[in-house]
């Protein structure tokens, strides 16, 4: 009998155990996912504020070339794109006549001809993350109708 009851007691033992080694397992792998999103999001951060200092030094390659249509600098642009692009980088593609979209767009301006809510001009290139939030909403002249 007393075989019997030891043995009732380890199991019960043994289950709390097992019991409590399941929750230090769960708690620990939700702080894994939890410092993980955490870490991502830092990163961002940091992508987002470093993206915002070089995409000016990237307006003003960008400018030079559409005036003096080097082949170096080309290149060079080629070669910044492609770096944006690895970061997770990409340019917000909105133009002429498409609907403003407050989401990625900043009005600079409004202008008396065309349609109503219209993108009438591209001011400044803006860029977002491929998932994620913007970096630099594009600047843009906004049509009001008559």
């Amino acid at each position: 009998m007393k075989k019997q009851k030891i043995t009732k007691i380890n199991e019960k033992e043994l289950g709390k155990v097992k019991n409590q080694l399941m929750r230090a397992l769960a708690d620990y792998d939700n702080l894994r996912k939890r410092i993980e999103r955490e870490r991502e999001g830092f990163e961002k951060i940091v992508s987002a504020r470093f993206a915002t200092k070089i995409l000016s030094v990237f307006d003003m390659i960008e400018e030079a070339q559409r005036h003096l249509k080097d082949s170096g600098i080309a290149l060079t642009l080629e070669e910044f794109k492609k770096i944006l692009s690895e970061e997770g980088i990409e340019k917000i593609m909105v133009g002429q006549g498409d609907k403003f979209d407050e989401k990625v767009c900043e009005a600079v301006e409004v202008v008396e001809n065309g349609k109503d809510g219209k993108i009438a001009e591209v001011i400044l290139t803006g860029w977002k993350f491929k998932e994620g939030p913007v970096i630099r909403p594009t600047k843009v002249k906004v049509s009001k109708g008559k």
